[in-house]
């Protein structure tokens, strides 16, 4: 388990490493570049860099965290990955059972194969579900999570790369909105960021800014940290509350 920089997690476990493109988001992806340069370093964890890889060596290690904890799932992948079988998720998922003091945050951008497991499979009492929606054509994800039976389901529109329109948020906690990072980095509008926001307001969902990423609210092209994480002038941050989800 390693310390991350993401503002809405404690810490992150990557028993599954590496991914393929699914959707807009991907095409600067954050994990591919940063895999790519572990490697570079020589950490035998990514000598695949960022090729599909499983890692049953990792399973165990959220078992030696004994204070609570927020443990983002996957940040480096993603769990629902069509390669990663069924027996492996369940595995994983055994080890979020056997540690109750934690919670777990899986997100995913493989909406039909997480509903298609917890179909057949109940979602863990810890843990937190969500899916990316960062394009129009992605909300059918939301469809697809909102009737599954977790504490918190969230989406994260990040990178939010238009204008989402309309969204029907029933079920939904939270909402996670950012920007795009790196020297490829796609432009995101405020108006698309209040537009989420507004939404969320609506229907009392918490929300949480993450930043503005490579383009500044004043869309001018800078340093990420220069371009920070004020939206209106303040810092939106929110956690969501947890649903009973007693079965």
């Amino acid at each position: 388990m390693a310390a991350t920089k993401i503002e809405w997690t404690d810490k992150s476990w990557n028993p599954v490493t590496g991914c393929t493109k699914k959707s807009e988001g991907c095409a600067n992806c954050y994990a591919e570049v940063m895999a790519r340069r572990l490697k570079g370093m020589g950490q035998l964890k990514y000598r695949n860099a960022f090729k599909l890889t499983l890692h049953p060596e990792d399973l165990d290690e959220p078992l030696k965290w004994k204070n609570p904890r927020n443990i983002f799932v996957c940040s480096m992948g993603d769990l629902f990955h069509e390669d990663v079988p069924y027996e492996f998720i369940d595995r994983v998922i055994d080890t979020m059972e056997k540690t109750p003091q934690h919670r777990y945050q899986i997100l995913t951008k493989r909406a039909e194969r997480m509903n298609e497991y917890f179909t057949t499979h109940k979602v863990p009492i810890n843990a937190w579900l969500g899916v990316t929606v960062e394009v129009k054509r992605r909300k059918f994800r939301i469809d697809l999570l909102r009737n599954l039976n977790a504490p918190v389901r969230f989406l994260s529109c990040e990178p939010l790369l238009e204008d989402l329109g309309s969204l029907d948020l029933t079920g939904i906690d939270w909402i996670i909105v950012g920007g795009e990072s790196g020297v490829k980095a796609r432009p995101m509008k405020e108006d698309w960021v209040l537009n989420v926001k507004q939404q969320a307001d609506a229907h009392k969902i918490a929300f949480f800014f993450k930043q503005w990423g490579t383009w500044g609210q004043d869309g001018i092209k800078r340093n990420k940290h220069a371009n920070g994480k004020l939206l209106q002038g303040e810092i939106v941050q929110n956690m969501p509350k947890e649903r009973n989800t007693s079965r």
